[in-house]
């Protein structure tokens, strides 16, 4: 299995809903560095999986739609609490789309980093029919 990853960042604001977020539950910012992972079996004609610009251009795309936003004033996350967990899985729903009809590939991961020493991964497979 190969596996071909490009990096961007987005930063946004939110809070949290729960005691256990503690302090989180104020409105404050982050900054996550975020992992794109294209996966497939096998390289195309040009000895590629995915193309590392297209791939790059495309999540920057993504994320520009979080990017500088208070997520709490975002009508689709307004009954999500957005934990890195949970953006992780936006950001690859997102990205399988765009991807979808890519032969090539099988599947994705999804990392955001939210400091050097906590992250968070969401997998999955490009079309869900496919698994």
């Amino acid at each position: 299995m190969f596996g071909v990853t490009v990096r961007d960042h987005v930063m946004i604001a939110h809070s949290f809903d729960g005691e256990v977020f503690g302090p989180a539950q104020r409105l404050h910012g982050a900054t996550y560095v975020v992992d794109a992972t294209f996966r497939g079996p096998d390289l195309g004609p040009d000895g590629i999986l995915v193309d590392i610009g297209l791939a790059a251009s495309i999540l920057k795309e993504v994320l520009a739609a979080l990017n500088y936003r208070n997520l709490d004033d975002v009508d689709e996350f307004k009954s999500t609490n957005t934990s890195t967990e949970a953006l992780a899985r936006w950001v690859a729903d997102r990205l399988a789309e765009r991807f979808a009809s890519d032969p090539l590939l099988t599947g994705l991961a999804v990392t955001l980093h939210e400091s050097h020493v906590a992250w968070a991964t969401y997998e999955r497979p490009l079309r869900w029919d496919a698994e």
